[in-house]
């Protein structure tokens, strides 16, 4: 089947309103990483380049387009905490995106609460039905085809302990849409919400 096709090459632009990359490879889960620097201070900030990598041991990992604090203070400390990101926390997550100094505590803008953790000094989103408490395994500098360095760094951390709201599981299963996660789609502002209605089954070929 013929298509009409719109192609570019992006080293070159791509030719539309707005970028198109980030909004193809979507919905992303949005990685809400909460962090503390080695004085102490506590970071809270949403990324869009983030997913699991490794079941065992448990690896999730996010990108950071320039050196941010959540990168900086993780390499400090080598501990950090991912948060689910459900449609009744959308506006608090949104803003802990907001650009503060390094000492303000997005947990304080956002009105939420730092809950401690049992394997790692750092807090998690007590709203938050399910947070990964998590230990740095390595920070990557992505670079381009060519060698050159790009400014974006994907740290990488293994999942040490979990904590799930028992509300969201069910007869011994976790139910994903229970939650209402809500995922990264494209532009600077689109989201999607994760529903039960939504959701198919297939069952994977042996």
């Amino acid at each position: 089947m013929t298509k009409d096709l719109h192609y570019y090459e992006p080293a070159k632009g791509h030719g539309l309103k707005h970028d198109p990359f980030n909004a193809i490879i979507a919905p992303r889960p949005i990685g809400w990483i909460s962090s503390r620097d080695a004085k102490g201070n506590i970071n809270l900030a949403p990324y869009s380049f983030f997913n699991a990598f490794c079941y065992k041991p448990p690896i999730i990992g996010f990108s950071s387009t320039n050196w941010k604090d959540s990168a900086g203070n993780i390499q400090e400390t080598g501990e950090f905490v991912w948060n689910l990101v459900t449609r009744d926390l959308a506006q608090q997550m949104n803003a802990t995106a907001a650009h503060v100094a390094h000492d303000v505590s997005e947990f304080s803008i956002a009105g939420l609460t730092a809950v401690p953790c049992k394997l790692v000094n750092v807090p998690r989103v007590g709203e938050s039905p399910v947070a990964f408490e998590c230990k740095l395994t390595e920070i990557i500098q992505l670079k381009g085809a060519n060698g050159e360095k790009a400014q974006a760094w994907v740290t990488f951390g293994e999942v040490v302990a979990v904590h799930i709201d028992k509300a969201m599981i069910k007869d011994g299963v976790y139910q994903t849409a229970w939650a209402h996660p809500i995922v990264r789609a494209g532009r600077s502002g689109d989201y999607f919400e994760i529903r039960a209605e939504d959701m198919f089954e297939m069952v994977r070929p042996d």
